[in-house]
């Protein structure tokens, strides 16, 4: 029999998915065959979840020792069989419930008779023959991979189990009251996460709303998606409140650094063009530069106002002033916001570990 480390496998396969979500984020899914991508077509189509869950724990075997029969899951079968079941009880199964990814309770159980073996007789036996088929296909083209290649054909394995998870609703984590020391480390963490500056386009969202309800403000406050150009969209920023058809805010989010050359081209085109009176830069981390700051300083002595706000810093005193019922507002806004369907899965599934880790803390 052959032995797989378990934690090892985990690791493996943790590893491998944070590449997958950067390839995700970025819209650049792993390369492989136009008859890979069929098959794959078919079990992610297919409602036997079993299929997929189980050419999950092969991929993971044939990385890990290329001299594993991966169409022999069960230890008596041969000398170089392994041990499927445990596998997934152990590593893959724990791993699709973790993120949220749709699955069975179990493959081994849900699907197949014990000791299968991963052949072409046993479809004999099985309700989805078609699909059957093409995890047979897709293991044949892992059998006469090298390790790179397998992790390739792993890696387009689970970019699909990602958009599977996009494709579903995940469901966020509700959380009925914090400290304000709880929410400084809720936007700590959050601010951390990668997200191609949606999270903090969120937040600030969801702090205006929270203003304009607590205060009764007839505010009109509107957002665009990120990295779509002002420019194209007619939008003085990333978000705008209007009152009564008039703006009275612009506002820029951004995590990348604020030089002079950024004042001053948003002042050309958008600040004096738009004629905005108030245009506000809302940064994470990148403090902006002095050179920043001084043309900012000039355009107010000429009457337009340019300012500077780090994002975490101006929702936790707007939430300290606010009191205990208006943080309450805030956080349901946010919630809203983040329960939209464009809101890609894993920002949703990062909201979900915050919380936990935030509330148990």
């Amino acid at each position: 029999m052959a032995s797989i480390e378990y934690a090892k496998a985990a690791e493996l396969l943790a590893t491998l998915f944070a590449n997958v979500e950067q390839a995700f984020r970025d819209g650049h899914p792993p390369v492989v065959s136009v008859p890979m991508r069929h098959a794959a077509d078919a079990l992610f189509s297919s409602s036997t979840q079993s299929y997929r869950e189980v050419l999950l724990g092969c991929c993971l075997a044939r990385i890990l020792d290329a001299s594993i029969n991966i169409r022999h899951p069960y230890v008596n079968q041969s000398d170089n069989a392994f041990n499927g079941r445990t596998l997934d009880e152990k590593v893959v199964n724990p791993f699709l419930q973790d993120r949220m990814i749709p699955c069975s309770k179990g493959p081994y159980l849900a699907s197949f008779r014990r000791n299968v073996k991963f052949v072409p007789e046993t479809g004999s036996g099985l309700r989805d023959k078609e699909g059957y088929r093409d995890l047979l296909a897709f293991l044949g083209e892992l059998e006469q991979s090298n390790k790179a290649e397998a992790k390739t054909l792993t890696l387009y394995l689970l970019y699909r189990f990602l958009e599977l998870r996009n494709a579903s609703r995940v469901l966020l984590s509700q959380i009925s009251r914090l400290s304000l020391e709880q929410y400084e480390k809720l936007l700590t963490e959050m601010l951390q996460v990668q997200s191609g500056g949606l999270i903090p386009v969120l937040l600030v969202v969801a702090m205006l709303r929270a203003i304009r309800s607590c205060f009764g403000l007839k505010w009109e406050i509107k957002f665009q998606g990120i990295n779509v150009s002002d420019k194209s969209s007619g939008a003085g920023g990333d978000i705008t409140v209007t009152l009564a058809g008039e703006m009275i805010l612009a506002i820029e989010v951004t995590e990348r650094p604020i030089e002079k050359s950024r004042v001053v081209s948003t002042f050309n085109t958008k600040v004096m063009l738009a004629g905005i009176q108030d245009y506000l830069f809302v940064y994470t981390d990148a403090t902006p530069s002095d050179d920043a700051r001084k043309v900012a300083r000039t355009y107010f002595s000429q009457g337009h106002e340019i300012n500077f706000v780090q994002v975490r810093e101006w929702i936790v005193n707007n939430l300290a002033t606010l009191g205990a019922k208006c943080r309450g507002t805030f956080t349901k806004e946010l919630l809203v916001l983040l329960d939209n369907r464009e809101v890609p899965a894993s920002v949703k599934i990062s909201w979900n570990d915050i919380v936990r880790k935030v509330v148990t803390s």
